[in-house]
Protein backbone atom coordinates (compact mmCIF):
# COMPACT_ATOMS: atom_id res chain seq x y z
CA UNK A 1 0.00 0.00 0.00
CA UNK A 2 1.36 3.62 -0.96
CA UNK A 3 1.19 6.97 1.18
CA UNK A 4 -1.77 8.14 -1.10
CA UNK A 5 -4.68 8.82 0.94
CA UNK A 6 -7.81 9.66 -0.02
CA UNK A 7 -8.23 12.93 1.97
CA UNK A 8 -5.59 14.91 3.84
CA UNK A 9 -5.41 14.42 7.86
CA UNK A 10 -6.92 17.63 8.67
CA UNK A 11 -4.36 19.43 11.08
CA UNK A 12 -4.80 22.31 13.15
CA UNK A 13 -4.94 23.72 16.98
CA UNK A 14 -7.78 25.71 17.50
CA UNK A 15 -10.37 22.77 17.22
CA UNK A 16 -11.55 19.73 15.03
CA UNK A 17 -14.88 17.79 14.55
CA UNK A 18 -15.06 14.67 12.51
CA UNK A 19 -18.71 12.95 12.24
CA UNK A 20 -20.43 10.71 9.59
CA UNK A 21 -21.96 13.44 8.24
CA UNK A 22 -20.57 16.65 6.49
CA UNK A 23 -23.15 18.75 7.54
CA UNK A 24 -23.15 17.81 11.12
CA UNK A 25 -19.00 18.16 11.15
CA UNK A 26 -19.93 21.52 10.35
CA UNK A 27 -22.36 22.53 12.75
CA UNK A 28 -19.96 21.01 15.34
CA UNK A 29 -16.96 23.28 14.08
CA UNK A 30 -19.11 26.25 13.86
CA UNK A 31 -19.80 26.14 17.44
CA UNK A 32 -16.32 25.68 18.31
CA UNK A 33 -15.68 28.56 15.92
CA UNK A 34 -18.48 30.64 18.39
CA UNK A 35 -16.07 29.92 21.79
CA UNK A 36 -18.23 26.80 22.53
CA UNK A 37 -16.58 23.63 23.87
CA UNK A 38 -16.17 20.42 22.89
CA UNK A 39 -19.24 19.01 24.75
CA UNK A 40 -21.41 22.11 23.15
CA UNK A 41 -20.16 21.21 19.74
CA UNK A 42 -20.67 17.35 20.50
CA UNK A 43 -24.34 18.07 21.50
CA UNK A 44 -25.05 20.20 18.30
CA UNK A 45 -23.72 17.76 15.97
CA UNK A 46 -25.51 14.98 17.71
CA UNK A 47 -28.98 16.64 17.43
CA UNK A 48 -27.98 17.38 13.80
CA UNK A 49 -27.29 13.87 13.27
CA UNK A 50 -30.91 12.98 14.53
CA UNK A 51 -31.81 15.17 11.50
CA UNK A 52 -29.68 14.21 8.34
CA UNK A 53 -29.50 10.33 9.02
CA UNK A 54 -32.65 9.83 10.68
CA UNK A 55 -32.12 5.85 9.13
CA UNK A 56 -29.28 5.56 11.37
CA UNK A 57 -30.39 7.12 15.02
CA UNK A 58 -32.92 9.50 16.71
CA UNK A 59 -33.52 11.25 19.57
CA UNK A 60 -35.13 8.46 21.36
CA UNK A 61 -32.79 5.87 20.54
CA UNK A 62 -29.68 5.59 22.88
CA UNK A 63 -25.90 7.39 22.88
CA UNK A 64 -22.75 6.05 25.06
CA UNK A 65 -20.57 8.42 25.15
CA UNK A 66 -16.75 8.56 26.10
CA UNK A 67 -14.86 12.06 27.19
CA UNK A 68 -12.28 13.37 28.79
CA UNK A 69 -12.80 16.75 30.37
CA UNK A 70 -9.34 19.08 31.08
CA UNK A 71 -11.34 21.32 33.99
CA UNK A 72 -11.38 17.52 35.92
CA UNK A 73 -8.47 15.75 33.97
CA UNK A 74 -10.16 12.78 34.17
CA UNK A 75 -11.97 10.21 31.31
CA UNK A 76 -15.43 9.18 31.97
CA UNK A 77 -18.27 7.43 30.68
CA UNK A 78 -21.59 9.05 29.90
CA UNK A 79 -24.79 5.94 29.73
CA UNK A 80 -27.72 6.73 28.04
CA UNK A 81 -28.65 3.55 27.61
CA UNK A 82 -32.22 3.49 27.75
CA UNK A 83 -33.15 0.04 30.38
CA UNK A 84 -35.76 -2.41 29.88
CA UNK A 85 -39.77 -1.31 30.74
CA UNK A 86 -40.94 -2.94 34.57
CA UNK A 87 -43.57 -4.69 32.15
CA UNK A 88 -40.95 -6.20 29.91
CA UNK A 89 -40.59 -9.76 31.73
CA UNK A 90 -39.43 -12.64 29.84
CA UNK A 91 -43.15 -14.24 30.98
CA UNK A 92 -44.74 -11.36 28.77
CA UNK A 93 -42.82 -11.82 26.04
CA UNK A 94 -43.19 -15.81 25.55
CA UNK A 95 -47.01 -15.38 25.94
CA UNK A 96 -47.08 -13.84 22.91
CA UNK A 97 -45.59 -16.87 21.60
CA UNK A 98 -42.08 -15.16 20.92
CA UNK A 99 -38.74 -16.87 21.06
CA UNK A 100 -36.74 -14.09 20.32
CA UNK A 101 -37.63 -10.11 20.84
CA UNK A 102 -38.52 -8.26 17.54
CA UNK A 103 -36.15 -6.41 15.99
CA UNK A 104 -38.36 -3.72 15.06
CA UNK A 105 -41.98 -2.12 16.61
CA UNK A 106 -43.51 -1.46 19.71
CA UNK A 107 -42.46 -4.52 21.70
CA UNK A 108 -39.08 -4.17 21.26
CA UNK A 109 -39.00 -0.10 22.99
CA UNK A 110 -37.13 0.45 26.03
CA UNK A 111 -36.74 3.73 28.05
CA UNK A 112 -35.44 6.48 25.47
CA UNK A 113 -32.30 7.79 26.35
CA UNK A 114 -30.15 10.07 24.07
CA UNK A 115 -31.89 13.36 24.24
CA UNK A 116 -31.44 12.80 27.91
CA UNK A 117 -28.02 11.94 27.72
CA UNK A 118 -27.16 15.00 25.57
CA UNK A 119 -28.55 17.25 27.86
CA UNK A 120 -26.65 15.73 30.72
CA UNK A 121 -23.50 16.34 28.82
CA UNK A 122 -24.54 19.82 27.59
CA UNK A 123 -25.64 20.73 31.59
CA UNK A 124 -22.74 19.71 32.98
CA UNK A 125 -19.67 20.23 30.70
CA UNK A 126 -20.87 22.71 28.20
CA UNK A 127 -21.12 26.27 28.74
CA UNK A 128 -23.50 27.09 25.50
CA UNK A 129 -27.39 27.89 26.48
CA UNK A 130 -30.09 25.23 25.43
CA UNK A 131 -31.34 27.44 22.15
CA UNK A 132 -27.81 28.08 21.25
CA UNK A 133 -26.91 24.29 20.65
CA UNK A 134 -30.54 22.95 19.70
CA UNK A 135 -30.86 25.76 17.00
CA UNK A 136 -29.07 24.59 13.64
CA UNK A 137 -30.92 21.38 14.15
CA UNK A 138 -34.04 23.11 14.20
CA UNK A 139 -33.13 25.03 11.28
CA UNK A 140 -32.39 21.95 9.26
CA UNK A 141 -35.87 20.10 10.00
CA UNK A 142 -37.94 23.06 9.87
CA UNK A 143 -35.95 24.81 6.53
CA UNK A 144 -34.80 21.17 4.84
CA UNK A 145 -31.42 19.80 4.13
CA UNK A 146 -30.55 17.65 1.32
CA UNK A 147 -31.33 14.02 1.58
CA UNK A 148 -28.82 11.25 1.63
CA UNK A 149 -29.63 8.69 -0.93
CA UNK A 150 -29.45 6.00 1.15
CA UNK A 151 -32.30 7.79 3.14
CA UNK A 152 -34.43 8.27 0.13
CA UNK A 153 -33.73 4.95 -0.77
CA UNK A 154 -34.43 3.47 2.64
CA UNK A 155 -37.92 4.93 2.85
CA UNK A 156 -38.94 4.26 -1.22
CA UNK A 157 -38.29 0.24 0.06
CA UNK A 158 -40.34 1.05 3.24
CA UNK A 159 -42.99 3.15 1.82
CA UNK A 160 -45.87 0.60 0.88
CA UNK A 161 -45.41 -0.79 4.70
CA UNK A 162 -45.62 2.60 6.16
CA UNK A 163 -48.70 3.16 4.23
CA UNK A 164 -50.50 0.03 5.11
CA UNK A 165 -48.85 -0.49 8.40
CA UNK A 166 -47.10 2.42 10.16
CA UNK A 167 -49.68 5.44 8.21
CA UNK A 168 -47.42 7.78 10.97
CA UNK A 169 -44.60 7.25 9.79
CA UNK A 170 -45.76 7.92 6.19
CA UNK A 171 -47.08 11.13 7.33
CA UNK A 172 -43.47 12.26 8.01
CA UNK A 173 -41.00 9.93 5.58
CA UNK A 174 -43.52 10.11 2.15
CA UNK A 175 -45.00 12.94 2.55
CA UNK A 176 -47.75 13.77 0.22
CA UNK A 177 -47.81 9.82 -0.30
CA UNK A 178 -44.21 10.11 -2.18
CA UNK A 179 -41.18 8.77 -1.26
CA UNK A 180 -38.31 12.03 -1.06
CA UNK A 181 -35.88 11.67 -4.21
CA UNK A 182 -32.40 12.11 -3.55
CA UNK A 183 -30.82 14.59 -2.83
CA UNK A 184 -34.16 16.48 -2.19
CA UNK A 185 -34.90 19.14 0.33
CA UNK A 186 -36.86 17.31 3.00
CA UNK A 187 -37.83 18.88 5.97
CA UNK A 188 -39.69 17.23 9.50
CA UNK A 189 -41.64 20.00 10.36
CA UNK A 190 -42.94 18.16 13.51
CA UNK A 191 -39.82 17.19 14.83
CA UNK A 192 -38.51 21.10 14.15
CA UNK A 193 -41.52 22.25 16.24
CA UNK A 194 -40.82 19.55 19.33
CA UNK A 195 -36.55 20.64 19.08
CA UNK A 196 -38.32 24.27 19.56
CA UNK A 197 -40.65 23.58 22.15
CA UNK A 198 -37.78 21.65 23.89
CA UNK A 199 -35.25 24.49 23.68
CA UNK A 200 -37.68 26.91 24.63
CA UNK A 201 -37.83 25.50 28.65
CA UNK A 202 -38.21 28.04 31.25
CA UNK A 203 -35.19 28.14 33.54
CA UNK A 204 -33.70 31.08 35.78
CA UNK A 205 -30.07 29.59 34.58
CA UNK A 206 -28.72 27.84 32.20
CA UNK A 207 -28.49 24.39 33.93
CA UNK A 208 -31.86 25.45 35.08
CA UNK A 209 -33.26 25.06 31.53
CA UNK A 210 -31.65 22.15 30.55
CA UNK A 211 -33.26 20.76 33.33
CA UNK A 212 -36.41 21.80 32.51
CA UNK A 213 -36.27 20.26 28.61
CA UNK A 214 -35.54 16.94 30.36
CA UNK A 215 -38.60 17.36 32.16
CA UNK A 216 -40.60 17.94 28.99
CA UNK A 217 -39.22 15.11 27.64
CA UNK A 218 -39.63 12.36 30.62
CA UNK A 219 -43.17 13.81 31.71
CA UNK A 220 -44.33 16.36 29.77
CA UNK A 221 -45.25 17.50 26.18
CA UNK A 222 -42.76 14.61 24.72
CA UNK A 223 -44.14 11.70 27.39
CA UNK A 224 -47.48 12.77 26.89
CA UNK A 225 -47.47 12.61 22.83
CA UNK A 226 -45.35 8.91 23.27
CA UNK A 227 -48.53 7.14 25.80
CA UNK A 228 -51.24 8.80 24.29
CA UNK A 229 -50.10 7.48 20.92
CA UNK A 230 -48.99 4.20 22.80
CA UNK A 231 -52.18 3.46 24.79
CA UNK A 232 -53.96 2.04 21.68
CA UNK A 233 -51.24 1.10 19.43
CA UNK A 234 -50.76 -2.23 18.50
CA UNK A 235 -48.42 -2.35 14.97
CA UNK A 236 -46.39 -4.95 13.14
CA UNK A 237 -43.38 -5.61 13.48
CA UNK A 238 -41.06 -8.12 11.71
CA UNK A 239 -42.38 -11.26 13.48
CA UNK A 240 -44.83 -10.49 11.17
CA UNK A 241 -47.37 -10.09 14.13
CA UNK A 242 -48.82 -7.27 15.80
CA UNK A 243 -47.47 -6.40 19.10
CA UNK A 244 -48.33 -3.41 21.51
CA UNK A 245 -45.35 -1.41 23.61
CA UNK A 246 -44.65 -2.68 27.03
CA UNK A 247 -42.97 1.18 28.04
CA UNK A 248 -45.50 2.99 30.54
CA UNK A 249 -45.10 6.68 31.86
CA UNK A 250 -43.63 5.39 34.64
CA UNK A 251 -40.44 3.96 33.34
CA UNK A 252 -39.62 6.79 31.64
CA UNK A 253 -40.21 9.34 34.86
CA UNK A 254 -37.86 6.73 36.52
CA UNK A 255 -35.13 6.66 34.39
CA UNK A 256 -31.64 9.10 33.80
CA UNK A 257 -28.28 9.04 31.89
CA UNK A 258 -25.39 8.49 34.61
CA UNK A 259 -21.49 8.67 34.49
CA UNK A 260 -19.25 5.72 35.47
CA UNK A 261 -15.93 5.29 34.88
CA UNK A 262 -14.28 3.69 31.84
CA UNK A 263 -13.10 0.15 31.68
CA UNK A 264 -9.42 0.34 31.38
CA UNK A 265 -6.55 -1.62 29.67
CA UNK A 266 -2.52 -1.08 28.77
CA UNK A 267 -1.74 -2.29 25.25
CA UNK A 268 2.00 -1.18 23.65
CA UNK A 269 2.07 1.78 26.05
CA UNK A 270 -1.41 2.74 25.32
CA UNK A 271 -3.98 3.28 27.72
CA UNK A 272 -7.22 2.29 26.04
CA UNK A 273 -10.54 3.32 27.61
CA UNK A 274 -13.55 1.72 27.12
CA UNK A 275 -17.33 1.38 28.23
CA UNK A 276 -18.31 -1.00 30.98
CA UNK A 277 -20.09 -4.75 29.74
CA UNK A 278 -23.21 -3.40 29.19
CA UNK A 279 -22.07 -2.32 25.80
CA UNK A 280 -19.53 -4.27 23.56
CA UNK A 281 -16.70 -2.14 24.01
CA UNK A 282 -14.42 -4.60 26.47
CA UNK A 283 -14.61 -6.75 23.77
CA UNK A 284 -12.16 -4.72 21.68
CA UNK A 285 -9.71 -4.70 24.86
CA UNK A 286 -10.02 -8.70 25.56
CA UNK A 287 -8.43 -8.69 21.63
CA UNK A 288 -5.86 -6.63 22.11
CA UNK A 289 -5.21 -8.48 25.54
CA UNK A 290 -4.93 -11.52 23.30
CA UNK A 291 -2.61 -9.89 20.67
CA UNK A 292 -0.47 -8.29 22.95
CA UNK A 293 2.15 -11.41 23.11
CA UNK A 294 1.47 -11.48 18.72
CA UNK A 295 4.46 -10.43 17.14
CA UNK A 296 2.04 -8.08 15.13
CA UNK A 297 4.87 -5.45 13.72
CA UNK A 298 6.95 -8.09 11.88
CA UNK A 299 3.52 -8.85 9.62
CA UNK A 300 2.39 -7.00 6.43
CA UNK A 301 -0.62 -4.81 7.41
CA UNK A 302 -2.36 -6.12 4.82
CA UNK A 303 -0.91 -9.67 4.27
CA UNK A 304 -2.66 -13.05 5.05
CA UNK A 305 -1.48 -13.96 8.53
CA UNK A 306 -2.03 -10.46 10.02
CA UNK A 307 -5.92 -10.49 8.66
CA UNK A 308 -5.87 -14.61 9.53
CA UNK A 309 -4.35 -13.66 13.22
CA UNK A 310 -6.59 -10.87 14.31
CA UNK A 311 -9.65 -12.52 13.17
CA UNK A 312 -9.30 -15.61 15.34
CA UNK A 313 -8.69 -13.25 18.03
CA UNK A 314 -11.69 -11.24 17.65
CA UNK A 315 -13.36 -14.76 17.33
CA UNK A 316 -12.27 -15.68 20.42
CA UNK A 317 -12.91 -12.36 21.85
CA UNK A 318 -16.55 -11.80 20.89
CA UNK A 319 -17.23 -15.60 22.11
CA UNK A 320 -16.06 -14.42 25.31
CA UNK A 321 -18.79 -11.46 24.64
CA UNK A 322 -21.54 -13.74 24.06
CA UNK A 323 -21.49 -15.75 27.13
CA UNK A 324 -20.44 -13.45 29.75
CA UNK A 325 -21.45 -9.57 29.08
CA UNK A 326 -23.70 -7.49 29.94
CA UNK A 327 -25.41 -5.14 32.68
CA UNK A 328 -22.65 -5.47 35.86
CA UNK A 329 -25.66 -3.87 37.62
CA UNK A 330 -27.77 -6.99 37.35
CA UNK A 331 -25.17 -9.85 36.93
CA UNK A 332 -21.67 -10.35 37.90
CA UNK A 333 -19.05 -9.88 35.07
CA UNK A 334 -15.76 -11.40 35.68
CA UNK A 335 -14.32 -8.65 33.80
CA UNK A 336 -11.05 -9.18 35.81
CA UNK A 337 -10.18 -12.47 34.84
CA UNK A 338 -11.10 -11.86 31.05
CA UNK A 339 -8.54 -9.56 30.94
CA UNK A 340 -5.70 -10.98 33.11
CA UNK A 341 -2.67 -12.20 31.39
CA UNK A 342 -2.69 -15.42 32.79
CA UNK A 343 -6.37 -16.00 30.61
CA UNK A 344 -5.10 -14.53 27.71
CA UNK A 345 -1.85 -16.19 27.43
CA UNK A 346 -3.99 -19.86 27.34
CA UNK A 347 -6.56 -17.88 24.95
CA UNK A 348 -3.54 -16.92 22.44
CA UNK A 349 -2.41 -20.27 22.59
CA UNK A 350 -5.59 -21.28 20.75
CA UNK A 351 -4.80 -19.31 17.56
CA UNK A 352 -3.39 -21.93 15.48
CA UNK A 353 -2.52 -22.18 11.03
CA UNK A 354 -6.20 -22.45 10.02
CA UNK A 355 -9.70 -21.06 10.67
CA UNK A 356 -11.31 -22.00 13.44
CA UNK A 357 -15.12 -23.56 13.22
CA UNK A 358 -15.88 -23.63 16.84
CA UNK A 359 -17.61 -21.25 19.41
CA UNK A 360 -15.15 -20.79 22.08
CA UNK A 361 -15.30 -18.80 25.01
CA UNK A 362 -12.87 -18.91 27.67
CA UNK A 363 -13.71 -21.36 30.89
CA UNK A 364 -13.86 -18.51 33.95
CA UNK A 365 -13.98 -20.10 37.08
CA UNK A 366 -17.38 -20.66 38.77
CA UNK A 367 -18.76 -19.05 35.56
CA UNK A 368 -18.23 -22.23 33.32
CA UNK A 369 -22.15 -22.84 32.71
CA UNK A 370 -22.38 -19.65 30.51
CA UNK A 371 -19.78 -20.66 28.41
CA UNK A 372 -21.61 -23.71 27.98
CA UNK A 373 -24.99 -21.99 27.47
CA UNK A 374 -23.77 -19.91 25.16
CA UNK A 375 -22.68 -22.80 22.92
CA UNK A 376 -25.86 -24.35 23.28
CA UNK A 377 -27.54 -21.35 22.04
CA UNK A 378 -25.34 -20.69 19.20
CA UNK A 379 -26.38 -23.76 18.30
CA UNK A 380 -30.30 -23.16 17.93
CA UNK A 381 -32.37 -22.59 14.78
CA UNK A 382 -35.09 -19.74 15.59
CA UNK A 383 -37.14 -20.42 12.46
CA UNK A 384 -36.88 -17.29 11.28
CA UNK A 385 -35.92 -18.19 7.82
CA UNK A 386 -34.46 -15.71 5.39
CA UNK A 387 -35.33 -12.55 7.72
CA UNK A 388 -32.45 -9.92 7.50
CA UNK A 389 -30.83 -8.79 10.77
CA UNK A 390 -32.21 -5.22 11.80
CA UNK A 391 -28.65 -3.72 11.97
CA UNK A 392 -26.39 -3.18 8.43
CA UNK A 393 -22.92 -3.93 9.46
CA UNK A 394 -21.59 -2.21 5.97
CA UNK A 395 -22.23 0.04 3.53
CA UNK A 396 -23.26 -2.63 0.93
CA UNK A 397 -26.20 -4.46 2.46
CA UNK A 398 -30.18 -3.43 1.93
CA UNK A 399 -30.65 0.28 2.91
CA UNK A 400 -33.90 -1.19 5.33
CA UNK A 401 -31.58 -1.45 7.99
CA UNK A 402 -30.85 1.01 10.89
CA UNK A 403 -27.96 1.43 12.06
CA UNK A 404 -25.81 3.91 13.63
CA UNK A 405 -23.70 7.19 13.30
CA UNK A 406 -20.70 8.34 15.36
CA UNK A 407 -18.41 11.97 16.34
CA UNK A 408 -15.33 13.14 17.70
CA UNK A 409 -14.64 16.09 18.75
CA UNK A 410 -11.45 18.02 20.37
CA UNK A 411 -11.59 21.68 21.47
CA UNK A 412 -8.55 24.40 21.83
CA UNK A 413 -9.20 23.47 25.71
CA UNK A 414 -8.30 19.75 25.31
CA UNK A 415 -12.21 18.51 26.17
CA UNK A 416 -12.38 16.05 23.78
CA UNK A 417 -15.71 13.71 22.82
CA UNK A 418 -16.10 10.59 21.00
CA UNK A 419 -19.86 9.28 20.77
CA UNK A 420 -21.89 6.36 18.64
CA UNK A 421 -25.51 7.34 18.63
CA UNK A 422 -28.12 4.90 17.82
CA UNK A 423 -31.00 3.70 17.79
CA UNK A 424 -34.72 5.04 17.22
CA UNK A 425 -33.88 4.83 13.21
CA UNK A 426 -37.01 5.28 11.01
CA UNK A 427 -37.08 1.61 10.30
CA UNK A 428 -37.56 0.97 14.13
CA UNK A 429 -40.82 1.56 14.99
CA UNK A 430 -43.91 4.23 14.13
CA UNK A 431 -43.07 7.83 14.10
CA UNK A 432 -45.14 9.03 17.39
CA UNK A 433 -47.93 11.83 16.41
CA UNK A 434 -46.90 15.43 16.21
CA UNK A 435 -43.21 14.57 17.33
CA UNK A 436 -41.68 13.51 14.10
CA UNK A 437 -39.32 10.83 15.01
CA UNK A 438 -39.93 6.81 16.39
CA UNK A 439 -39.18 4.76 19.39
CA UNK A 440 -36.22 2.29 19.38
CA UNK A 441 -36.13 -1.25 19.44
CA UNK A 442 -33.10 -1.99 21.54
CA UNK A 443 -34.53 -4.97 23.78
CA UNK A 444 -33.81 -7.21 20.77
CA UNK A 445 -30.56 -7.32 22.50
CA UNK A 446 -31.84 -9.01 25.33
CA UNK A 447 -32.03 -13.21 25.64
CA UNK A 448 -35.69 -14.75 26.87
CA UNK A 449 -33.87 -17.06 28.59
CA UNK A 450 -33.40 -17.09 32.25
CA UNK A 451 -30.04 -16.87 33.99
CA UNK A 452 -27.64 -15.16 31.46
CA UNK A 453 -26.01 -11.84 31.75
CA UNK A 454 -28.35 -10.91 29.19
CA UNK A 455 -31.71 -12.21 30.11
CA UNK A 456 -34.52 -9.81 30.04
CA UNK A 457 -34.96 -8.23 33.28
CA UNK A 458 -37.06 -5.09 34.05
CA UNK A 459 -34.57 -2.03 34.31
CA UNK A 460 -31.64 -3.63 33.20
CA UNK A 461 -29.43 -2.53 30.26
CA UNK A 462 -29.68 -4.20 26.93
CA UNK A 463 -25.72 -5.55 26.00
CA UNK A 464 -25.53 -2.86 23.29
CA UNK A 465 -23.09 -3.19 20.43
CA UNK A 466 -22.45 0.57 20.77
CA UNK A 467 -18.45 1.35 21.55
CA UNK A 468 -16.84 4.99 21.33
CA UNK A 469 -13.08 4.77 22.33
CA UNK A 470 -10.51 7.20 23.56
CA UNK A 471 -6.72 6.04 24.24
CA UNK A 472 -4.14 7.67 25.67
CA UNK A 473 -0.18 7.58 25.59
CA UNK A 474 2.60 9.69 26.80
CA UNK A 475 0.34 13.04 26.52
CA UNK A 476 -1.18 12.00 23.73
CA UNK A 477 -5.21 11.53 23.28
CA UNK A 478 -7.18 9.95 20.78
CA UNK A 479 -10.66 9.85 20.14
CA UNK A 480 -12.05 7.16 17.76
CA UNK A 481 -14.95 5.14 16.65
CA UNK A 482 -17.32 3.81 13.68
CA UNK A 483 -20.99 2.46 12.79
CA UNK A 484 -21.46 -0.91 12.33
CA UNK A 485 -23.07 -2.83 14.92
CA UNK A 486 -21.16 -5.90 15.68
CA UNK A 487 -18.42 -4.75 13.34
CA UNK A 488 -17.82 -1.80 15.34
CA UNK A 489 -15.28 -3.09 17.44
CA UNK A 490 -13.30 -5.19 14.71
CA UNK A 491 -12.90 -2.27 12.71
CA UNK A 492 -11.61 0.20 15.82
CA UNK A 493 -9.53 -2.89 16.54
CA UNK A 494 -7.97 -2.95 12.81
CA UNK A 495 -7.44 0.58 12.29
CA UNK A 496 -5.88 1.25 16.49
CA UNK A 497 -3.60 -1.75 15.63
CA UNK A 498 -2.01 -0.27 12.03
CA UNK A 499 -2.00 3.10 14.01
CA UNK A 500 0.02 1.81 16.83
CA UNK A 501 2.26 -1.16 15.47
CA UNK A 502 3.08 0.81 11.76
CA UNK A 503 2.99 4.18 12.41
CA UNK A 504 0.16 4.84 9.83
CA UNK A 505 -1.96 8.07 10.07
CA UNK A 506 -5.29 8.41 11.20
CA UNK A 507 -6.03 9.22 7.26
CA UNK A 508 -4.25 6.33 5.65
CA UNK A 509 -6.10 3.56 8.51
CA UNK A 510 -9.20 4.70 7.71
CA UNK A 511 -8.69 4.77 4.01
CA UNK A 512 -6.76 0.49 4.00
CA UNK A 513 -8.71 -2.28 3.23
CA UNK A 514 -10.80 -3.48 6.03
CA UNK A 515 -12.01 -6.87 7.06
CA UNK A 516 -14.30 -8.32 9.85
CA UNK A 517 -15.82 -11.68 11.18
CA UNK A 518 -19.67 -12.77 11.70
CA UNK A 519 -18.32 -16.61 13.29
CA UNK A 520 -19.95 -15.23 16.20
CA UNK A 521 -23.68 -15.27 17.23
CA UNK A 522 -24.82 -11.41 15.91
CA UNK A 523 -26.26 -9.09 18.52
CA UNK A 524 -29.44 -8.60 16.50
CA UNK A 525 -32.70 -10.48 15.46
CA UNK A 526 -32.70 -12.96 14.33
CA UNK A 527 -29.31 -13.89 15.87
CA UNK A 528 -28.09 -15.66 13.09
CA UNK A 529 -24.27 -17.11 13.23
CA UNK A 530 -22.18 -17.65 10.35
CA UNK A 531 -19.77 -20.19 10.81
CA UNK A 532 -15.87 -19.01 9.49
CA UNK A 533 -17.45 -16.53 7.52
CA UNK A 534 -15.37 -13.10 7.58
CA UNK A 535 -15.69 -10.28 4.70
CA UNK A 536 -12.84 -8.61 3.55
CA UNK A 537 -12.46 -5.53 0.81
CA UNK A 538 -10.85 -6.35 -2.36
CA UNK A 539 -7.60 -3.97 -1.45
CA UNK A 540 -5.73 -6.84 0.09
CA UNK A 541 -5.15 -8.47 -2.87
CA UNK A 542 -5.57 -11.92 -4.78
CA UNK A 543 -3.48 -13.58 -3.32
CA UNK A 544 -4.50 -12.33 0.35
CA UNK A 545 -7.54 -13.45 -0.05
CA UNK A 546 -6.67 -16.99 -1.75
CA UNK A 547 -4.24 -17.84 1.41
CA UNK A 548 -6.89 -17.06 3.88
CA UNK A 549 -9.33 -19.47 2.12
CA UNK A 550 -6.46 -21.81 1.57
CA UNK A 551 -6.73 -21.41 6.08
CA UNK A 552 -10.19 -22.66 5.82
CA UNK A 553 -11.99 -19.13 6.12
CA UNK A 554 -14.93 -18.99 3.92
CA UNK A 555 -13.96 -15.92 2.57
CA UNK A 556 -16.89 -12.94 1.01
CA UNK A 557 -15.48 -10.44 -0.74
CA UNK A 558 -16.91 -6.79 -0.26
CA UNK A 559 -17.07 -4.26 -3.10
CA UNK A 560 -14.60 -1.73 -3.12
CA UNK A 561 -15.00 0.85 -0.69
CA UNK A 562 -17.81 -0.52 1.33
CA UNK A 563 -16.63 -1.82 4.55
CA UNK A 564 -16.28 0.78 7.68
CA UNK A 565 -17.23 3.86 8.73
CA UNK A 566 -14.34 5.46 10.63
CA UNK A 567 -13.75 8.65 12.11
CA UNK A 568 -10.95 9.77 14.71
CA UNK A 569 -9.40 13.15 16.49
CA UNK A 570 -6.13 13.25 18.11
CA UNK A 571 -4.26 15.92 20.22
CA UNK A 572 -0.82 15.52 20.75
CA UNK A 573 1.29 17.45 23.92
CA UNK A 574 2.30 19.82 21.85
CA UNK A 575 -1.42 21.19 21.10
CA UNK A 576 -1.56 20.16 17.56
CA UNK A 577 -4.52 18.50 16.62
CA UNK A 578 -5.15 16.11 13.68
CA UNK A 579 -8.60 13.84 12.39
CA UNK A 580 -9.45 12.02 9.50
CA UNK A 581 -12.69 10.59 8.58
CA UNK A 582 -13.24 7.62 6.09
CA UNK A 583 -13.85 7.80 2.49
CA UNK A 584 -16.99 5.25 2.52
CA UNK A 585 -20.56 6.26 1.90
CA UNK A 586 -18.98 9.82 0.38
CA UNK A 587 -20.37 11.37 3.55
CA UNK A 588 -18.41 11.45 6.48
CA UNK A 589 -15.90 14.40 6.57
CA UNK A 590 -13.10 15.51 9.23
CA UNK A 591 -13.06 19.28 9.76
CA UNK A 592 -10.57 21.35 11.69
CA UNK A 593 -7.84 24.19 11.77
Amino acid sequence: MTDFTTRPEIRGTFGAATSTHWIASAVGMSILEKGGNAFDAAVATALVLQVVEPHLNGPAGDMPAIFYSAKTEKVEVLCAQGVAPEAATIAHFKEQGLTLIPGSGLLATVVPGAFDGWMLMLRDHGTMGLRDVMQPAIDYARDGHPMLPRVAHTIAGLADFFAQEWPTSADVWTPGGKAPEPHALFKNPDLAATYDRLASAAGETREAQIDAARAEWREGFVADAIFDYLKDANVMDVSETKHAAVLAPADMVAWRASYEAPLSYDYHGWTVHKTQSWSQGPVMLQALAILKGVDLASMDPNGAEFVHTVIEAMKLAYADREAYYGDPDFSEIPMEALLSDAYNDERRKLIGRQASTEQRPGRVAGFEALADAYIERSQRDFNVGAVAAQEPTMSHLTEKRGDTVHLDIIDRWGNMVAATPSGGWLQSSPVIPGLGFPLNSRAQMFWLDDGLPTSLVPKSRPRTTLTPSLAEKDGTQLVFGTPGGDQQDQWQLIWFLRFVHFGWDLQKGMDAPLFHSMHFQGSFFPREVRTCEMMIEPGVGEDVIADLRARGHKVIVADPWTVGRMTAAMREPDGILRAAATPRLMQAYAVGR
